[in-house]
């Protein structure tokens, strides 16, 4: 509150300090002038018209033949007007910042400070924006670029309540008021605390700001089940007369208390990348589930049904539709997302919205987001922990070579595996990585091998004289000293790559050394590619179309015949979600996302067809993951 009225006393004076720039006047004649003239009246005609192509001919026309005239800082600002409404704020600058300073009016001054903030330059535009909030002789448009200009600034300083100050001007602008107050809605929405909140709401009482600030109390109040306070916010903004965009929102929520029930017990939500970059998974997931959802519909009395909304991958628009989901079609709860930046926006939202979500995605520590927060996927340390206990504790190897590409997945595989390897009592004697274009394997081999990687192997064959035949006779047996420093030989990369790394060991001498790998390893290339020389190698995977798994052979052969294809574990992960999320909420004792959310934490070995599943106290899929081993040219499961 402070800080408000101190700009409060600032905007009050800044107008008696305000110095007025001399204006300059032309006393240009003859025709040269008056066709420039013209040009220059065309070009800001066409500005005003926002036939910004044509006003941006017609002005650099006029600067490039008449740049000694006196309009020549006017020209650049309106230059400088057409890039900023094109967003084009580096652009603007490079015209802006041509008027000498002494030449800059307060419009040209709004403009550089608006372009600085925009273009990531907020300190300097702020402080150059700031001593203009009082000025009251800007154009409409202006005053919109200075207070929009300073909220945004504000917020990237970590000023909210500032920032929702500057708003607030800015709805007195140009600016369309829902584009400002879709600005203030997201600031609201994110990490402020409550405090601010309350003195927002206070201040802006009688504004859309204030009655937004209503709103997200009122959202937090239900999420802390203080249903009387939630509800009296909710009858202050459903019973103002002030235009409220966000209103049908607080209708909603009001909704929840009447009578008959709120939610839609029947549905559940589905966040998927239906659109953009991801869309092919996205349509594989969705189909999947769609058969889940067909098989369970016709054993149950009371069918249930999925509702998709498309995430295109993107973070904002899943945040937005998760939103959606739980306040406007008010599931029960949600399946999703599948990537990795959109899974974490959708697992903040529905974790403020204590909405049970149950995701798809890899992304490390995202049931750690809160405890309505799951995730049934495969993950690097999942792999990597059924490794070190298969090899450790079931085959007694006690150190680990790695072999590791240089990438973010490598990196991750390979600091997992060392982790998990020293807690269940083993080492990692040697590591090496290679680029991840990498062909030529040999120095990191001679390098696992505690050789010199540049040092070349004497091949040339010389035949030993008769005095080297007679020493050799004397000479004890020496025992065959192993290759290498360890038991195994850990290689988390994909089947083309192990196919190219797995010839190259044993031709330059790592032979009989066990070869452990990721899911990657799970594919006809590996057998293709690196034929023999994989024999007996042992990977892991969350699903294997021909295990020997009844539940396993049901679903694939359901699958193959509906869509003349073989399941990978994306579809079958998208099957056992959507199974899991429907056999929860058929029950009948389930009417609630809190009660979802129990069932949940204290599902226990549900049969799933990538195993049997339960959620450990974070939120974590823990199942038994598929060993897989290569034998005699085929890869078989092991348990």
């Amino acid at each position: 509150m402070k800080q408000i009225l101190g700009l409060l006393i600032v905007l009050t004076l800044l107008p008696c300090m305000a110095r007025a720039l001399p204006v300059q006047s032309t006393d240009s004649t003859g025709p040269a002038a008056a066709i420039a003239e013209d040009i220059f009246f065309r070009g800001v005609a066409s500005y005003e018209a926002a036939d910004y192509k044509q006003a941006l001919s017609l002005l650099r026309n006029f600067v490039l033949r008449q740049h000694d005239s006196p309009r020549i800082p006017e020209a650049y600002t309106y230059l400088g007007r057409i890039f900023v409404a094109q967003k084009r704020y580096n652009d603007a600058l490079l015209y802006l910042e041509r008027i000498p300073a002494e030449q800059r009016d307060r419009q040209a001054q709004v403009l550089i400070g608006f372009c600085l903030v925009n273009s990531g330059e907020t300190a300097a535009g702020y402080q150059m924006l700031l001593p203009l909030a009082g000025e009251t002789t800007l154009r409409e448009d202006d005053k919109t670029a200075l207070f929009s200009g300073l909220a945004l600034a504000s917020s990237r300083l970590d000023k909210p309540l500032q920032a929702l100050f500057f708003y607030q001007h800015a709805l007195s602008g140009s600016a369309p008021p829902n584009d400002v107050l879709q600005s203030a809605h997201q600031l609201l929405q994110g990490d402020v605390s409550e405090n601010l909140l309350a003195e927002a709401a206070f201040m802006f009482q009688q504004s859309a700001i204030g009655l937004d600030a209503r709103l997200q109390q009122a959202r937090r109040a239900l999420a802390r089940k203080d249903d009387e306070l939630a509800r009296s916010y909710l009858e202050t903004i459903l019973s103002s007369a002030t235009p409220f965009p966000y209103r049908h929102e607080a209708a909603r929520l009001m909704d929840r208390f009447a009578p008959g029930g709120w939610l839609q017990g029947d549905t559940i939500g589905v966040l998927l990348p239906l659109s953009g970059r991801y869309s092919q998974f996205g349509d594989s997931v969705k189909r999947s589930m769609e058969l889940a959802l067909e098989l369970y519909n016709t054993t149950q009395p009371t069918p249930l049904r999925f509702l998709y909304r498309d995430t295109a991958g993107d973070p904002q628009t899943s945040r937005q539709q998760t939103a959606a989901l739980t306040n406007e079609e008010r599931v029960i709860a949600i399946a999703g997302p599948l990537t990795g930046a959109a899974s974490i926006a959708a697992a903040d939202q529905a974790q403020k919205d204590r909405t049970p979500l149950l995701s798809l995605s890899q992304r490390t520590n995202l049931p750690a987001i809160g405890d309505h927060v799951f995730r049934n996927s495969l993950t690097s340390r999942s792999q990597v922990r059924a490794l070190a206990r298969y090899a450790i504790e079931q085959r007694g190897l006690t150190s680990f070579g790695v072999l590791y590409p240089e990438n973010r997945s490598g990196r991750e595989m390979a600091d997992l595996f060392i982790e998990e390897v020293l807690k269940y009592g083993g080492l990692v004697t040697d590591d090496q990585s290679y680029a991840t274009d990498a062909t030529d394997f040999r120095p990191q081999i001679r390098k696992l091998m505690g050789k010199d990687p540049k040092k070349k192997d004497d091949t040339r064959y010389r035949p030993l004289t008769e005095e080297e035949i007679l020493e050799d006779l004397f000479v004890p047996d020496l025992p065959d000293y192993p290759s290498t420093t360890f038991d195994a030989l850990f290689i988390p990369d994909y089947a083309d790559r192990v196919g190219l790394i797995a010839p190259q060991l044993a031709f330059y001498g790592i032979e009989d050394i066990p070869l452990l790998g990721i899911n990657g390893w799970n594919s006809p290339d590996l057998l293709r590619l690196a034929g023999k020389f994989v024999q007996n190698a042992v990977f892991v995977d969350g699903f294997f179309a021909n295990s020997h798994s009844p539940l396993v052979q049901e679903f694939v052969e359901f699958y193959r015949e509906r869509f003349d294809e073989e399941p990978s574990i994306l579809e079958a992960q998208a099957f056992d979600v959507a199974n899991i999320l429907l056999t929860l909420v058929g029950h009948p004792e389930t009417r609630t996302r809190e009660s979802v959310r129990a069932a949940l934490t204290h599902l226990d070995n549900y049969p799933g067809v990538t195993g049997p599943t339960r959620f450990d106290f974070i939120g974590e899929a823990e199942k038994p993951l598929f060993l897989l081993q290569v034998k005699r040219q085929e890869i078989v499961e092991m348990n």
